[in-house]
């Protein structure tokens, strides 16, 4: 058992000034100072620090963290033409080496960012087999992370390996800190062809898929078939509960209906989409409709904080009033992610209090109002996610990250040498 006492607990329902907790894998007691007793072992002195539940990352592309720093002739016109120009070129040459160090590169920097659980969307054609199992060992074995992991399945690959890699995976892992979903790329690179096999294959489970993250991809769909993503997605029996599907910029309110009438989740990436000048998602429209939102980070970045940001003030803007969002709804989505992989994973996440997981973050925060259970999360969301920077990082009970520095010596190792394997990657996607 371990203890930290004199901190400030908040979970993003309930505020304690000056608290406790004792915990091993699992949180054992929460309380103020006031009612601590000794434990028997030597107490961690939070000395005043603000203690928060970890962030989930509700959709990433870890794969693209080699992408930094890498130079290829570029000059796209349209969303289209950055995945050609780009994306296709860099996750075609991935091999299964590279995608388990792109995991600890991408995991380390989520860890000293407060991140340990991340569903991922991965992609890597020189190896689909086993690409799971790569990514599973960087992300849960190595650096001690939690994560819900998938192939994005696409007619650009051998269909039936990315069928089988994801119900694969699927099958072989379920437990506290892996599951899988079945990833598809998006509407205009999967054939009736194939959505017919995936439904087959997949009966009634959740998928993970681009939906409407540009004009073209909705156009697309009604050029070719007649209908709106999300019909043709229903068609196949494939919009089911616990889906993710991911930014919908322009998705209608016909397909918001069928989202929210079969349980699925919508994850938006707002700092993503201002890259790509693809527009923003229309968060205000999701909710009315009354369908559950999470924030992703698309792979852009490892700061969920910042993530929430650019999503409370994106929405700002595209519906022209500083009303259109409240802290409420952000804390909605917040805890809808502790929710969902509460779910995919069998546990309880996402509170500071007895039974549930071990995973927070020890903050610096002074206050310098009055904080209190009414303006917690206003003080965390304008005070602290601006530059949040974690000092320690748990997950499981276990110290991740300490003082700033990832405890783990092979992880350090690890991340040192992914220099070599990104320039052999590079090298590989220069010579195609």
């Amino acid at each position: 058992m371990k203890v930290i006492t004199n901190v400030r607990i908040f979970d993003y329902q309930n505020y304690i000034e000056n608290g406790y907790v004792a915990f091993d894998k699992q949180i054992i007691e929460v309380g103020p100072m006031s009612q601590y007793k000794d434990k028997g072992v030597k107490p961690i002195d939070g000395q005043g620090q603000l203690l928060l539940p970890n962030f989930v990352c509700n959709h990433a592309h870890i794969y693209s963290i080699f992408a930094r720093g890498m130079i290829l002739p570029f000059d796209p016109h349209n969303f289209l033409e950055i995945l050609e120009q780009m994306w296709w070129k860099m996750d075609a040459k991935i091999d299964n080496k590279t995608t388990y160090y792109s995991g600890i590169c991408a995991g380390k920097e989520f860890i000293e960012n407060g991140v340990t659980t991340i569903i991922d969307h991965h992609a890597s054609g020189t190896d689909i087999t086993d690409s799971l199992k790569a990514l599973k060992k960087a992300l849960v074995n190595d650096l001690g992370l939690r994560a819900v992991l998938c192939f994005e399945t696409s007619d650009r690959y051998p269909v039936d390996k990315c069928i089988k890699e994801n119900i694969s995976f699927m099958q072989k892992n379920k437990d506290e800190h892996i599951a899988g979903l079945f990833g598809m790329h998006a509407s205009m690179t999967l054939s009736n062809k194939t959505l017919a096999s995936v439904s087959r294959k997949l009966k009634d489970g959740p998928i993970h898929i681009h939906v409407a993250e540009s004009k073209m991809d909705e156009e697309d769909s009604q050029n070719k078939y007649g209908m709106s993503i999300i019909e043709r997605l229903d068609k196949y029996g494939l919009v089911n509960p616990n889906s993710l599907i991911v930014h919908g910029v322009d998705i209608s309110d016909k397909e918001l209906e069928i989202v929210g009438k079969n349980k699925a989740y919508m994850v938006v990436n707002t700092t993503s989409n201002m890259n790509n000048a693809v527009g923003l998602p229309n968060i205000k429209n999701y909710l009315n409709h009354g369908v559950k939102v999470m924030v992703g980070n698309d792979g852009l970045s490892s700061n969920m904080a910042t993530e929430y940001l650019n999503a409370f003030y994106t929405t700002h803007l595209f519906n022209e009033t500083p009303t259109a969002l409240g802290l409420g709804e952000i804390l909605d989505m917040i805890n809808n992610s502790y929710e969902y992989v509460s779910k995919m994973l069998g546990i309880k996440l996402g509170r500071i209090a007895k039974d549930y997981e071990a995973d927070f973050m020890l903050v610096p925060y002074k206050p310098f109002t009055v904080m209190d259970n009414t303006n917690a999360f206003g003080h965390v969301f304008y005070g602290l996610y601006p530059s949040l920077r974690p000092n320690d990082v748990y997950a499981s009970g276990k110290c991740l990250l300490k003082n700033r520095k990832i405890v783990s010596k092979k992880v350090e190792k690890l991340f040192n040498e992914s220099t070599d394997v990104s320039k052999d990657l590079w090298t590989r996607i220069k010579e195609n």
